[in-house]
């Protein structure tokens, strides 16, 4: 247990957003999924459905401080790459 009032406030404050950093990355990480489903089935149409779709949660956690840009962008060309690749 934190002694200050100021470490107790920020044990409540690095909880809170833990919580709702788990929810945005388990978000993120199943629109991935979805994503590789759709790839597997090898069904296009719904691949760039769920490639959109999956784009869109990434830069949303993104612009929420969740994951960092870099990573963001790294994860958004490796499924644009798997889709390209289930196109050609």
């Amino acid at each position: 247990m934190p002694n200050t009032k100021s470490a107790f406030k920020r044990m409540k404050q690095s909880l809170l957003r833990r919580q709702r950093n788990r929810g945005v990355k388990s978000h993120l990480k199943n629109a991935v999924q979805t994503f590789h489903v759709s790839l597997k089935e090898q069904d296009l149409q719904k691949a760039r459905q769920t490639y959109a779709a999956a784009s869109s949660v990434i830069d949303k956690a993104v612009s929420k401080g969740v994951i960092h840009k870099n990573t963001g962008a790294r994860k958004k060309s490796r499924l644009a790459k798997q889709l390209n690749e289930l196109v050609s």
